[in-house]
This record gives C-alpha cells, structure tokens and sequence, in this order.
C-alpha cells in the first residue's frame, strides 16, 4: 500500500478504511464533475484517489471534468500550491475540461447569491464570536454544534447596541431548522437538519457553502464526487441550492484513507504526498497503480492505460447493481 516497506522508511503503514470495496449505484445520467482542491499545500494520496474516483465517474458516463481551485481562505492558501497540484494530477494521468477556475477571482458571482438570498429576507447580521456560540451550546438544553439563535430576532435597540460597539458582523442564513433529505450514491438516504450558517464573515470574506453552492451551480456540475468528511454539510448545500434555483447535484462521498492508527492523513506526513513516494523510489505510475488497487480495478503493480481503467471502472459500476 503506497508506502515501502520498514527498511525504506519507518512511517507508519496505509490502508483505506472501508468494508470491501466502494459500491456504487449509477448515476440517473449523464454527468459533469469536478475535483475541487485547497492550494494549502501539496496533495496527499487520499486527495488524489478521490480526484481519481471523480475523474473516473465523469469520464465513464462521457461527461466533462472540471478543476475549481478553492483559495478563498487566503490565510491558509500557499505560493505555488495550485500549480504543484495540477501537476500531480497530470502525473497520474488524470486531464480536465476548459480553464481551471479559482474561487479568489469569482466574487461576482457570490455577491450576486447574496443579494438573491437578502431580496428572499434570508440574510440576518450575527455579532456573536466564536466563544459565545460554544458558551451558550454548553448551557442546559443548549444544542450542540448548532447556531442557538443569540442574533435572529434581536430588538432594534439591540441591534444598534451591538452596531455602536464596533465588532463588523457576519451574515447568517435564515434557515429556521429546516429539513433536508438526499441520496448519496454510496451510503444512500441521507438527511439533516440545516443550521442558520454563515455565509460571509467578520471581514467580508465568503464562506465555503455559499461558494461552493454558488460554485456548483454555475458550472453546471451535477454530481459531486469528495470525502465522506463533508457528508454532514451537504443537507445545508442542498438547502442553499434550493434558495438559489439551482438544481441539486447528486453527491459521492468517498471513505476517507486512514493510517493504521485510525486518523485521517494528513499533509504534513511528507511520505503520503506524490513527492514524498518518488523521494522514496516510487514513480507517479505506481501511486496511479496502487490507488486504482485500492478499488479494486487491477492489481498493486499492473499498469493500466485510462482506456483500460475506465473500462473495468465501469465493468465494476455495472457489477454492484442490486
């Protein structure tokens, strides 16, 4: 599994934790998809089986595949980054369709959601910093891991309290608890209850949900192929979509790759990037051949043309029908 073995080097062993192989049901139709990275760093193996899994669910339907750069955390984005992941998924044999988009140069687009959201009275200005949301989600009956509410209904002179003080506000959604089911095309009938989420903070900066709605719709991307970590944020994009008039894509949420010891892995084990496996001897060739193992599409080792790989992609598709 992507690492040699203890006389190369002593980092710790890799598997995909998973019961069998990722089964899953087709797609209602055709589609087009899209890998969507964070230029925070480089890509670590578990990013690029998942753009391998995206790239093989559009390109065996015949669809377009997209790259989007989501750089709006611009604290955390770093010089080069994007390039150096572009290229690690041209090393794998992965390509894409049209212009790679980045989400630093579309704020056109997400004030244009906004205002659609504010015409609709779905926007409310929130004051409340991060500290007081977890205090009042720790006191009695408060609810955990949700908004509880502090700035949707305050009085005008509260409101202007809160504007002498000189905090800037973010801007939440009125969602008023609504309820959200959709089908994952790996772990089925999904639903969730969606919190009033931000979508711009403190300083003005755009959240993750509204752009990547916004994103999505715009690209006419209807399937969404990423790691199960984001499955508990979909039912909120589903109801943002809605707000918006944008169409909901269908969603794969693929199990995340973990070390032996049960955690995510992470960017900063230098071995788990494509760097750090051809330091260690190993070509982008046989990182391309263990993750395509990992699914069960060859064996660790074989070599595979995309023709082939798409060929038993499919051929599994077709096999984990019910």
């Amino acid at each position: 599994m992507l690492l040699p073995s203890t006389a190369e080097t002593s980092a710790a062993s890799v598997e995909v934790v998973a019961e069998g192989l990722i089964q899953l049901t087709p797609p209602a139709q055709r589609t087009s998809g899209r890998f969507a990275p964070s230029p925070t760093g480089p890509l670590h193996i578990g990013n690029l089986r998942t753009a391998l899994i995206a790239w093989c669910c559009a390109r065996t339907t015949g669809s377009s595949f997209v790259i989007r750069v989501e750089d709006l955390d611009r604290e955390r984005c770093r010089p080069g980054s994007a390039a150096q992941q572009l290229g690690d998924l041209t090393a794998i044999g992965l390509d894409w369709d049209g212009p790679v988009l980045a989400q630093s140069q579309r704020s056109e687009l997400y004030r244009a959601a906004l205002e659609q959201l504010r015409s609709a009275d779905l926007l409310y200005e929130c004051w409340c910093t991060r500290a007081e949301i977890r205090e009042a989600a720790s006191a009695p009956h408060g609810a955990v891991a949700t908004y509880p509410g502090t700035c949707l209904s305050l009085s005008s002179a509260e409101r202007a309290e809160r504007q002498r003080s000189g905090r800037q506000p973010a801007l939440r959604v009125r969602a008023q608890r609504a309820s959200i089911e959709f089908t994952d095309r790996i772990h089925g009938i999904q639903g969730g209850v969606v919190d009033d989420f931000i979508v711009t903070r403190n300083d003005g900066s755009f959240s993750y949900q509204l752009a990547v709605v916004a994103d999505d719709g715009d690209q006419n991307i209807d399937e969404v192929v990423r790691g199960d970590d984001l499955l508990t944020s979909t039912a909120a994009q589903c109801w943002l979509a809605q707000q918006l008039g944008l169409p909901r894509p269908s969603y794969v949420h693929i199990p995340l790759m973990r070390g032996d010891d049960g955690k995510r892995l992470s960017k900063r084990d230098k071995s788990m990037t494509l760097q750090g496996q051809r330091a260690l001897g190993r070509r982008a060739e046989r990182v391309r051949s263990e993750l395509a193992a990992s699914l069960g599409l060859c064996e660790p080792g074989e070599t595979l043309s995309n023709a082939q790989l798409l060929s038993r992609y499919d051929a599994i598709l077709v096999e984990s029908l019910p």
